[in-house]
């Protein structure tokens, strides 16, 4: 049984990725948060914006089995029927919470088989299965990585207990920092200068924006 919080069809808005249309799917649950606010303080992560509990979201629901929800994330992909079409490839970005708590081989074969390349982005703490196509990472913490490899390293930026020294010498083909969003924790701070900061100054490091937010797309 997969719990997905939520899905739609959009514009992907950060990473490597940014602007590329994708089938979104957020699935519930998270290994470093509760996603409760009175836990927040004592999470592992307590920086998140999401939410992430429940399945009472767009397109959410519970599905039974790997077709089921592979059928019902095809159905959000735009018909690519017609004259003259001419359709990207489509794609499928799983998120969370944490997408490794639930995402497994037998999803991922099912999305392949409907023709879609298939994304994840993890918090890196629990082993990947086979057939991911691009593996987007984001550390949070101290919290030590199971995924030392991949597409994309994403790290939020500043994190004390995560600083990008930790992470710049893994096996990544992109590396990005992302200002940390402040909101949810009360905070005012610019950390997009910050980050534009130590971009310049250290150029392995991409800068990466929630493209989505300034655009006012979901």
């Amino acid at each position: 049984m997969y719990h997905v919080k939520e899905a739609f069809y959009t514009l992907q808005g950060e990473g490597g990725q940014a602007g590329r249309a994708s089938v979104f799917c957020r699935l519930s649950g998270c290994n470093l948060w509760s996603g409760r606010e009175s836990d927040r303080a004592a999470a592992a992560c307590r920086f998140c914006d999401t939410d992430f509990i429940g399945t009472d979201g767009q397109n959410g629901g519970r599905f039974a089995g790997a077709a089921a929800l592979a059928d019902h994330l095809t159905a959000l992909w735009p018909d690519r029927e017609g004259p003259g079409a001419r359709a990207g490839i489509p794609y499928v970005v799983f998120t969370g919470g944490e997408p490794l708590l639930q995402l497994d081989e037998p999803l991922i074969q099912a999305m392949h088989d409907r023709g879609f390349e298939v994304a994840v982005e993890t918090n890196g703490t629990l082993p990947a299965p086979a057939g991911i196509d691009w593996l987007c990472v984001s550390p949070k913490g101290q919290n030590a990585l199971a995924i030392t490899a991949g597409n994309e390293l994403k790290l939020v930026y500043p994190q004390t207990e995560a600083p990008p020294e930790r992470f710049a010498p893994l096996a990544f083909d992109h590396f990005f920092l992302q200002p940390m969003d402040e909101a949810p924790t009360g905070g005012s701070h610019d950390t997009t200068a910050d980050t534009i900061a130590y971009c310049l100054a250290n150029p392995l490091w991409r800068l990466s924006l929630q493209t989505h937010k300034i655009t006012g797309i979901d």
